[in-house]
């Protein structure tokens, strides 16, 4: 684990400015009421027996795309004016973004552009098509994917739609934060995917402002955790996109990046990176104790809590942000099958 220096909870005294702030979440928890689902926040008695604190499991999975990425997605198009979203939308995404763009879109009757690189798998770009958005695939990252939304906003003026690093998709996301707290008033700590930023950041905002005390912990991969190298090196930094397990936390965090570093430099407790055994072993335990088909990157706090990479001191939350996985992959890891033996199992 990696703990910031200064500690965020000294760092909310300061006087800084962050790009997010709370009223901005509770404005999108408005904005996006009736169009989201108020996801349920479940306790699992297996990770009770096993942490020695309550854990909480909150659900993401449950929303209409099977991730998260909706409530960031729905805020940011709804905030657009109507000269914006008809000239039509575009974005990058490693899958769960995309999907969230192109449901609001066909709910909102906009139509919408999805770039991604080859490295998305197959079952997510097939869910986007069949939500009727135009499908682009564009390079070996996602890096390569966003050159290409840049290219069409250049060239055919279609309105883009970050998937982390924008202020209205940081405040939808942070809506999580604001029900978590809500469930559970003494919450001690929020264990959270970590990638671009976007869903860190966004809780950490609603719960600082919430509850300060409260420790807010991002969860990656070994593998190209790009968020976790900006923040060892003070700075946005290129990473290698390689594949994983939780292929929906690859991809950079941008070296322009306006939003998220500066959130997540400045409210995370920490950063723990798990190896793709680590995130087996999280994903075979929700289904097998907790009954929930969840994907890698959902399975990363579950996976955190399994390895002993974190020390609980009280009630916590463990976001699982989505359940996007390939069907015939999720049998095979969770049956143990030849290819998904893990040592962690």
């Amino acid at each position: 684990m990696i703990i910031m220096k200064s500690g965020s909870l000294s760092k909310l005294s300061e006087n800084i400015t962050l790009p997010v702030v709370l009223a901005d979440v509770e404005q999108a928890a408005a904005r996006i009421a009736g169009r989201v689902i108020r996801t349920p926040l479940v306790a699992s008695a297996a990770l009770l027996r096993r942490a020695g604190h309550p854990v909480h499991l909150k659900l993401e999975t449950r929303q209409p795309i099977g991730a998260f990425k909706l409530r960031g997605a729905m805020n940011a198009i709804l905030s657009l004016d109507e000269k914006a979203r008809q000239r039509g939308l575009v974005t990058a995404s490693t899958g769960n973004h995309g999907r969230a763009v192109a449901y609001a879109a066909r709910e909102l009757g906009i139509p919408a552009t999805i770039c991604m690189s080859s490295l998305v798998p197959g079952n997510k770009v097939e869910a986007i098509r069949a939500l009727g958005a135009e499908i682009r695939i564009f390079g070996l990252s996602q890096d390569d994917a966003q050159e290409e939304v840049e290219r069409l906003v250049q060239s055919a003026g279609l309105t883009p739609i970050p998937p982390f690093d924008d202020v209205d998709v940081v405040a939808g996301q942070g809506t999580i934060g604001l029900e978590i707290v809500a469930d559970l008033p003494d919450l001690a700590t929020v264990l959270v995917p970590l990638s671009g930023g976007g869903l860190a950041g966004g809780i950490a905002v609603a719960v600082k402002g919430l509850r300060p005390q409260a420790r807010i912990i991002g969860i990656s991969m070994e593998r190209g955790a790009a968020m976790h190298a900006a923040i060892a090196a003070g700075e946005p930094v290129a990473v290698r996109e390689e594949e994983t397990l939780a292929d929906s936390l690859g991809g950079g965090i941008g070296l322009a990046n306006r939003v998220t570093f500066a959130l997540c430099r400045n409210l995370l407790d920490g950063v723990i990176l798990l190896t793709e055994d680590e995130i087996i072993a999280g994903l075979r335990h929700a289904a097998r104790e907790e009954g929930e088909v969840v994907e890698g990157a959902g399975a990363v706090g579950i996976a955190a809590i399994l390895a002993g990479k974190v020390a609980l001191s009280g009630p916590t939350a463990v976001i699982v942000s989505g359940g996007n996985i390939d069907p015939k992959t999720h049998r095979q890891i969770v049956g143990g099958a030849a290819g998904w033996a893990t040592s962690a199992s």
